[in-house]
C-alpha cells in the first residue's frame, strides 16, 4: 500500500462519486495501517510523544472535513486512532499548536468551489 496520507486526503476533497468512494476506503486503509501499528500503545513511540506523533497528530483537525465531504465516521472504522488523537489534544503544547477543524473544513469547501468540485 502506498501510505501518501496527503495524497489520499486530498482525493477526498477534490473528487466526487465513484473517485471520492475509493478515496474514502483507500484513506480508511490507511488510518487502519497506522492503527496496527500503534497497537496498545499509547503514543508511536511508546509511553512518550515522539517524531511519527508530531508528524501524524496535526491530520487529527483535518479529519472533521474529510469526514464531513465524505460522509463517513474515521472514530467508527479506527476507534483506537481516534483515542490516541485524543490523547495527544491532552497535552496543552499539541491542542495549542493545531488549527480549528472548523477553519479547516472551511478551508476545504472554499478550495472545493474554486476547484469546481463543487
Amino acid at each position: 500500500m502506498n501510505l501518501q496520507i496527503y495524497d489520499i486526503g486530498r482525493k477526498i476533497w477534490t473528487t466526487k462519486g465513484e473517485d471520492l468512494e475509493a478515496a474514502k476506503k483507500d484513506f480508511i486503509d490507511c488510518l487502519k495501517l497506522l492503527e496496527g501499528e500503534l497497537g496498545d500503545k499509547p503514543y508511536f513511540g511508546g509511553d512518550t510523544i515522539g517524531y511519527v506523533d508530531v508528524a501524524l497528530v496535526p491530520f487529527y483537525c483535518w479529519f472533521y472535513a474529510y469526514e464531513t465531504i465524505g460522509n463517513f465516521n474515521i472514530e467508527a472504522e479506527c476507534p483506537k486512532l481516534i483515542a490516541y488523537c485524543k490523547r495527544c489534544l491532552q497535552k496543552e503544547s499539541v491542542s495549542k499548536s493545531l488549527q480549528d477543524p472548523q477553519k479547516v473544513y472551511d478551508f476545504i469547501v472554499m478550495l472545493r468551489k474554486n476547484l469546481g468540485v463543487d
